[in-house]
């Protein structure tokens, strides 16, 4: 695997092996790295509930929930001493558990009669602004109402903070807590499925590889399993913006403290500026290049064609996924978990990076639409434009808590739109080469459906790749997973679950069935 920087400066590994006492590469031993200690359990009552979204602000909140993707944890064994847990039971035997685990609110869903069978589901990254009310345990409500109707039962921590930004470590943890809590007050599952969307997508993946005699199967929506790569990719994409079309503002992109929200809106300004000629679009395609990002953003709407359009499409993940999503402001909530800023780009070769981007093509098309555009010069300028630097002990703590090793100690399905741009598809690649050398590829299916979007899938789309992995857990062989007997099981499901949300409008509508064939593009800074 070619890599265009050093994916681990000789310092970022003194600086591991410093904080840790360990004479192994940050690669592998921080993805090994495990800590116990002592925990103390606080227990309130809450009215929970899956449903409506609280609005604290408008649409910047909507598209970066829904963008992030991102990203593992410390594994701290045993029980909580004081744990207790709100109970109701609804009509036909159901009961609902509800309370709270280390300042962790959760939410149990027991059906009357469980077949044993218990799906823990890890949510997405949550910006400040936008936090769903409740505890959600499954990326929709009518996939919960199916597995709880079929037997299943299902069960979720919101994580401490209410879940807002980078909270894998505390998602790692809190999630073992809760099974824990299961284990002690429902009793032991049969088998137990770690499932979870975008950045839980991260988190369910490390579930199982730090406890892999408690899970049964990894089912990984949307995830990115390498937010290292995310967060300096993402550092690319605003060092382009800020360098090509705010040269001169004083914009800090990382370590921006009290400024964040200002150089936030200062890159969206000059990405909406740019969108007004020919020039500009040539620029943001750049921006958008140098880290695979796709000219497809609307999960209701067909890929687009036209050069403009597809640039204009990429250009809305640059502005919400990458500005706002974890832009400045998202980074400062990282570098105060992290201890400093885990990005860089020194020593990163813009032109090398086109070079091997998928989406190169687009670049070229852009600049020739163009009069006044050359790429050339504005390669030549990112060249000499100041570089960024990191903490070591922040790298260290990414290394630590945003990798998988891909051990695959379980089976594990992962589903993926091929027009992600907030967790971009490379990362599924990654995965698969990660599982080749560490685990068993034929542990690992990987599923496709051909919308834009982040996470755009429905319900149906879901409970298909649950039971693919079900009956490979059954079986001991994976079912046949062909576009056509995967989509042909999607309609079987009937209309009421075949609506898909689109996170950019927040419209929720009935699509087709998408399944598909996808080979993903490499990589362009994977960590290792």
């Amino acid at each position: 695997m070619w890599v265009v920087a050093p994916a681990l400066p000789r310092w970022a590994e003194a600086a591991y092996a410093a904080e840790n006492d360990e004479n192994v590469p940050v690669a592998q031993s921080a993805l090994e790295y495990t800590c116990g200690r002592r925990r103390e359990t606080r227990v309130s009552r809450r009215t929970s509930g899956a449903g409506r979204w609280r609005r604290r602000t408008a649409r910047v909140g909507l598209v970066g929930v829904a963008l992030a993707g991102l990203v593992a944890g410390l594994v701290v064994g045993g029980p909580p001493a004081d744990a207790s847990a709100k109970a109701s039971a609804a009509a036909g035997g159901r009961k609902t558990f509800t309370g709270e685990i280390d300042g962790a609110e959760y939410r149990v869903e027991l059906p009357a009669r469980w077949n044993g069978t218990l799906v823990l589901y890890s949510h997405g990254y949550f910006l400040a602004e936008w936090v769903p009310e409740g505890v959600q345990v499954a990326n929709r409500v009518e996939t919960e109402q199916w597995l709880v109707e079929h037997g299943y039962a299902v069960a979720a921590s919101k994580f401490k903070n209410d879940g807002v930004g980078y909270g894998v470590q505390d998602g790692v943890t809190d999630q073992v807590a809760l099974l824990d809590w299961f284990e002690e007050h429902v009793g032991e599952p049969r088998r137990t499925v770690s499932s979870g969307m975008s950045q839980g997508g991260l988190i369910a993946a490390l579930l199982a590889e730090r406890n892999p005699k408690r899970f049964d199967g990894v089912a990984a929506m949307c995830a990115e399993y390498d937010t290292h790569a995310t967060w300096n990719s993402g550092l690319d994409i605003t060092f382009v913006v800020r360098t090509l079309l705010a040269p001169g503002e004083d914009i800090e992109l990382v370590r921006a403290g009290e400024d964040a929200a200002a150089g936030r809106d200062a890159l969206a300004a000059a990405i909406d500026r740019a969108l007004e000629t020919p020039e500009g679009r040539a620029r943001l395609a750049l921006a958008g290049a140098v880290a695979n990002i796709p000219g497809w953003y609307a999960a209701h709407e067909p890929k687009p064609t036209a050069t403009g359009e597809l640039v204009a499409a990429q250009a809305l993940w640059t502005k919400w996924a990458y500005s706002y999503g974890i832009g400045p402001v998202g980074r400062t909530e990282l570098e105060a978990r992290a201890g400093g800023n885990p990005s860089w780009n020194t020593g990163v070769d813009y032109g090398r990076l086109l070079a091997r981007s998928s989406r190169r093509d687009l670049v070229r098309d852009a600049y020739a639409a163009a009069p006044g555009g050359d790429l050339d010069a504005g390669l030549k300028r990112l060249a000499k434009a100041p570089r960024i630097g990191p903490d070591a002990k922040a790298v260290a703590y990414q290394y630590r808590h945003g990798i998988v090793r891909g051990t695959t100690p379980a089976p594990v399905v992962t589903l993926h739109s091929t027009g992600d741009g907030g967790a971009v598809t490379d990362q599924e690649r990654w995965y698969a080469d990660q599982i080749r050398r560490h685990g068993n590829s034929v542990s690992l299916r990987q599923l496709w459906v051909d919308r834009g979007g982040h996470c755009s899938f429905s319900s149906a789309d879901e409970l298909v790749m649950l039971r693919t992995l079900l009956d490979r857990i059954d079986d001991g062989q994976w079912p046949s997973t062909t576009p056509t007997r995967l989509n042909a099981s999607v309609s079987a499901m009937g209309a009421a679950y075949q609506k898909v949300l689109d996170l950019g409008t927040g419209a929720d509508l009935p699509l087709e069935p998408a399944y598909t064939d996808f080979t993903p593009p490499r990589m362009l800074r994977p960590s290792r």
